[in-house]
């Protein structure tokens, strides 16, 4: 087995026995970049210069037994939202095509003090608004399993790197489904940890009451040891808590015997595919086999979900985007005749037709007139979507659902109908507006041979009750079906 084949978890071992060196990896994940990209285009930036001289410097640090971790020496590619000090930053726009940070985001920073080593940043929809990876300025990135279907998105290029085996594991960012989802289109593993569990700092913001860093990885162990790195309080984000529960790698234990399932009918009604209901359902009952209780429950509020984050999303990526002007940074209009129009060609030329769709629609929300009617009412509706999960959480220890109604779309028909496109968002943006945290594991292909995803949820806070479920599923032979399993016995995707 090739070292890209590998989970993050055992080329670390391998590198920490000394079989192979922390440069030895690198190399082969770049050959696999260049191998792969032609046809997938994972990355906007590939630092190979970079990568290289990080592993020389790790490696000396592992040899000397100055790092032990499990991630010491192993590449990771991180989401080109998160800032890189020295290292273009564009979040796959036009209106940030030249920037270079002078600082690093503190989920990248903690990876590199635990010794991994960054291979560059990831494509993803422009400021992370889309849901396919096709809004980039750069061009879409396509899913490994089939060259013409998307990889979901935003975090299209992190899950489909991880899925090509571009890189041992990724860094997304989740503000509506955008680990979740694509993690299930391209048939990996990405946890949604609870809203202020990994900092925010060095994250170009999206929404800011809904923005949280996660990992990307081939299995849930892989993902229980990045978290865990990541994870911590960071006195530069007022968002983050301080907790002490983040062991995350002492949940992986196949016992969940005793554990109750929720089974929410609202997300098993019309508008799911009936090949990912049945999927999801078989899952369900395989850990019924394993002695969980599994139950179907009224949810609520479903419905009322897509609308309540669209308008609190936008309003905030409205004014987060404010600062997007072309005077201090980024890119600035060629030609213009005094400063407004400066402002108005620079945010209609720097911007692609998503990003302004969401800036206009959060700007409508939060007008004069419109305010109370919009914005004060989705607030409203998120705190009784969060009391529903509450009650919900008085009952079951997590719930299990599909994480999108649907398998990987073809390319280009989801930018056809935005509308349809906020639509598959359905299942995962309630976990947002609650701060809740969710997983995504493989649960079988289509008939088309597409990754199918199903999404456990947990209470805040409760990332170890999801990350026990995730586990004892993925140690059942119903797992050996999935993608990355038959991966393992040598099956190509391309």
């Amino acid at each position: 087995m090739s070292l890209t084949s590998l989970t993050a978890v055992e080329l670390g071992a391998k590198i920490r026995r000394g079989e192979v060196s922390a440069e030895e990896a690198v190399r082969d994940f770049i050959a696999q970049i260049h191998k792969k990209e032609p046809d997938i285009h994972s990355f906007v930036t590939v630092d190979e210069e970079g990568a290289v001289k990080q592993a020389g410097d790790v490696q000396k640090k592992i040899s000397a037994g100055e790092l032990t971790g499990a991630l010491a020496g192993v590449p990771v590619a991180v989401k080109d939202n998160m800032c890189t000090k020295g290292l273009l930053t564009t979040c796959s726009s036009r209106m940030l095509s030249d920037f270079v940070p002078f600082y690093t985001a503190e989920a990248v920073e903690r990876l590199r003090r635990a010794g991994a080593v960054v291979l560059g940043k990831t494509n993803m929809d422009e400021f992370a608004m889309g849901s396919t990876t096709e809004t980039s300025y750069y061009g879409p990135t396509r899913n490994p399993w089939n060259l013409n279907h998307v990889p979901g998105g935003s975090s299209g290029g992190s899950c489909a790197a991880v899925a090509a085996e571009e890189c041992a594991y990724a860094l997304g960012s989740d503000t509506g489904g955008s680990i979740r989802q694509p993690s299930a289109f391209c048939g990996v593993t990405g946890i949604k940890p609870t809203y202020g569990t990994v900092s925010r700092y060095g994250l170009i913001a999206y929404g800011s009451s809904l923005d949280q860093i996660g990992p990307v990885a081939k299995n849930v162990s892989d993902c229980a040891a990045v978290l865990e790195v990541i994870s911590g309080h960071d006195e530069k984000d007022s968002t983050s808590i301080p907790r002490t529960d983040t062991d995350f790698t002492a949940a992986l234990t196949d016992d969940v015997k005793g554990m109750k399932i929720g089974l929410p009918r609202d997300y098993f009604g019309e508008g799911l595919d009936a090949e990912v209901k049945a999927a999801v359902l078989k899952a369900a009952d395989v850990l019924r086999d394993q002695g969980a209780i599994v139950e179907e429950f009224d949810l609520g509020l479903a419905e009322y979900a897509i609308p309540a984050y669209y308008v609190i999303a936008c309003a905030e990526a409205g004014s987060n985007l404010e600062r997007f002007d072309g005077i201090k940074y980024g890119f600035r209009a060629g030609q213009y005749e005094g400063l407004h129009d400066m402002y108005k060609k620079t945010r209609s030329q720097g911007f692609g037709p998503e990003v302004k769709r969401r800036i206009m629609l959060g700007a409508f929300v939060l007008s004069s007139g419109y305010y109370d009617a919009y914005y004060l009412k989705a607030l409203r509706t998120k705190a009784l979507i969060k009391k529903a999960f509450d009650e919900a959480f008085t009952k079951f220890d997590v719930i299990l659902g599909p994480a999108a109604p649907q398998t990987a779309p073809e390319i280009g028909k989801s930018l056809e109908d935005p509308l349809k496109m906020y639509l598959g968002d359905i299942y995962t943006v309630s976990v947002n507006l609650a701060g809740l945290p969710g997983i995504s594991v493989p649960a079988g292909t289509d008939s088309k041979g597409l990754p199918i995803g199903m999404q456990l949820i947990g209470d805040c806070f409760q990332e170890k009750k999801i990350i026990r479920a995730a586990y004892a599923y993925e140690q059942t032979k119903a797992y050996a079906a999935c993608p990355y399993a038959r991966r393992q016995e040598g099956a190509d995707i391309l």
